[in-house]
């Protein structure tokens, strides 16, 4: 591959105001080309492209197209930059009126140097908010796609369309379906902005003659008029990947908006380094419908704030994850303490979390199009979830550690939407992990609340994802959540109701219709604020679901603290799929009774607290 670096334009303005500036500031500047002004750091704007640029495992060969004008100063900073100065191009103009444009210097190099290669062209004068991307990710997203590539980022608050190039990308396919070069108001919602980093295949380059030989005026030969040419006349196959960054050209512009954003992005970079991102995540109870989520049913779940899972990640010079010093023991009291915990907590901590989220995340960025930036981190966990009692800790890890991820690399609610990410993360478990798991702890953890879940097959096949409703929580009941303090008998609960679900049983069949009635049901007690109606759909949740899976499978710790429930007259079912249950009990006497009785046969008992994301308070936590 070949890449190309145009600093043939003519700023006159800029060069202008600088030489007339009465500061004294940039008197120093008067007469230097655009692309050789400093940049964010202080280093010259074409040497953070050249550093980006120069290497031979990525290009055979790397060429610059400057004007005779400013030639000579492009020619001293090769020499100094250890930049093969006969790959200077001089396209002879010497101003503004005599410019070929853009389109026709790219033109000049591949003629003139007999190019034959797929080509990257950058604009070696645009100011980068963050010089961390990887052009390596770049270009397998370009070679694994059968067309051009474009490079775009989403506008910042204050930047017009009507000053840059949009693209219109198609999400699925990443396609790039129109261009429009400075549109004006009212044209299209798009606020994805082109820049001038492009990828062309070699089969496209005799287009550029044909595109030349229309367009006779400098001015028309623009690359904005020749993508819009390119992919609204000819419909050529363009695609679109996104970098997390924003940039701006120098091209025109004056010494204001020239110091502007330079100031602007070099405060960014200022920002950025060292200050750790925390994230938190909560365990979930599911209140009705569970566990049909995976059976394309219906559930009402909800966060608690009792228990959670929180990550921390910073930048760092290397890569490095963090084992958890309870949850990912490797230095132990004796062989009897090794033999005792192992027995008791098993060989997977959250280290493992961390790691297949971190894999499947870049995965995820590199297919969607999105380049990540060349930024290391350390990450770390902790949590008080407790484990194997069903309460959604893996996810909840694998949540935590997704929300740090997307606020590090700048990846937006858009580039990754709440259903979307619900799937990743269950993704992460099953398909890396081989974790048993459905979507609905993954929903209620990424919405977070109280939540209404509809993963009917029609709508799953549709849109890829189910309905998920987020649901009033004020004047809820008092919930209580009892769990066994060694869960080892909570029994195999997922049994092989799935293979029979598959086989098509009836009785496996009809009972997960059930299940979403039982939830629908549910939704109407609680927008109504029954109680005592959702109570009595708890128990028959339960009791639905004994039916199903039978005891042997539910598990002998399981069913003492449902009898332990129903005893002092309280609602009770199993919160997930683990040695829990949850239950609601309107007579609140009693319910201080229950937790006695609860805690003398050996369980942890504890009243919950929801987790109402509309009313959090200021915590400190970045979210």
């Amino acid at each position: 591959m070949i890449c190309i670096l145009l600093v043939a334009g003519h700023g006159t303005l800029l060069e202008t105001q600088i030489k007339n500036d009465l500061t004294g500031l940039y008197g120093h500047l008067a007469g230097v080309p655009k692309a050789l002004l400093p940049g964010v750091g202080g280093r010259k704007i074409l040497d953070f492209w050249w550093e980006a640029v120069n290497m031979r495992q990525l290009f055979s060969a790397v060429y610059l197209v400057t004007n005779a004008d400013k030639y000579k100063h492009y020619e001293r900073w090769a020499t100094a930059n250890d930049f093969p100065v006969e790959n200077v191009v001089n396209d002879g103009s010497t101003t503004l009126e005599g410019r070929l444009g853009a389109v026709a210097d790219l033109e000049l190099v591949m003629r003139s140097r007999k190019l034959q290669d797929d080509i990257m062209v950058i604009a070696g004068d645009m100011l980068c908010a963050d010089q961390n991307f990887d052009i390596a990710q770049v270009i397998r997203f370009f070679k694994s796609m059968p067309g051009d590539l474009a490079i775009y980022y989403e506008l910042e608050e204050g930047e017009k369309r009507s000053s840059r190039g949009i693209v219109e990308v198609c999400p699925e396919t990443h396609r790039v379906v129109r261009f429009l070069e400075k549109p004006q108001g009212g044209v299209t919602e798009s606020r994805l902005a082109s820049v001038v980093f492009y990828c062309f295949r070699s089969d496209t380059l005799p287009s550029i003659s044909d595109f030349l030989s229309l367009q006779p005026e400098a001015e028309d030969r623009s690359l904005g008029r020749f993508w819009e040419w390119l992919i609204n006349e000819k419909q050529l196959p363009v695609y679109g990947m996104k970098l997390p960054t924003g940039f701006q050209l120098i091209g025109q512009v004056g010494l204001s908006d020239y110091t502007k954003w330079l100031a602007h992005y070099s405060a960014k970079q200022q920002d950025s380094p060292a200050k750790p991102i925390t994230c938190r995540s909560y365990a979930r109870v599911g209140l009705m419908g569970n566990p049909s989520d995976g059976f394309n049913g219906k559930t009402i779940a909800m966060t608690i704030s009792n228990f959670w899972a929180e990550v921390t990640l910073v930048e760092s010079q290397t890569l490095v994850l963090l084992p958890h010093p309870l949850n990912d023991p490797t230095e132990f009291g004796s062989l009897q303490d090794l033999f005792c915990i192992s027995r008791k907590e098993g060989y997977l901590g959250g280290l493992r979390l961390l790691q297949a989220t971190c894999k499947k995340f870049y995965q995820f960025c590199s297919k969607q199009g999105i380049a990540l930036t060349k930024q290391n981190f350390t990450i770390k966990y902790d949590t008080n979830i407790p484990r194997q009692v069903g309460l959604a800790g893996s996810s909840a890890i694998v949540s935590a550690t997704l929300k740090c991820l997307m606020k590090f690399y700048n990846i937006t609610d858009s580039d990754l939407p709440r259903p979307v990410r619900a799937s990743f993360i269950l993704n992460v478990e099953t398909d890396e992990l081989f974790i048993t798991a459905g979507l609905q702890d993954r929903v209620v953890q990424v919405y977070e609340g109280l939540v209404y879940m509809d993963f009917s097959r029609e709508i799953m096949e549709t849109q890829g994802y189910g309905n998920y409703v987020p649901m009033d929580m004020s004047g809820l009941p008092p919930f209580w959540l009892a769990y066994l303090s060694d869960p080892s008998d909570s029994g195999r609960i997922h049994s092989n109701v799935r293979q029979r679900w598959l086989n098509g049983e009836p009785e496996v069949v009809e009972a997960m219709k059930s299940f979403a009635e039982l939830t629908d049901k549910a939704r109407v007690a609680l927008q109504s604020k029954d109680w005592s109606r959702l109570a009595q759909l708890m128990d028959e949740n339960f009791q639905l679901r004994r039916s199903v899976y039978t005891e042997v499978c539910l598990g002998p710790g399981n069913l003492r603290m449902v009898q332990l429930a129903k005893q002092f007259g309280s609602a009770v079912k199993l919160p997930g799929s683990g040695g829990a249950v949850v239950g609601l009990c309107l007579d609140q006497g009693r319910m201080v009774e229950m937790r006695k009785a609860f805690q003398e046969a050996g369980c942890v008992f504890c009243v919950i607290v929801p987790y109402d994301p509309s009313a959090r308070a200021v915590s400190g936590l970045r979210r």
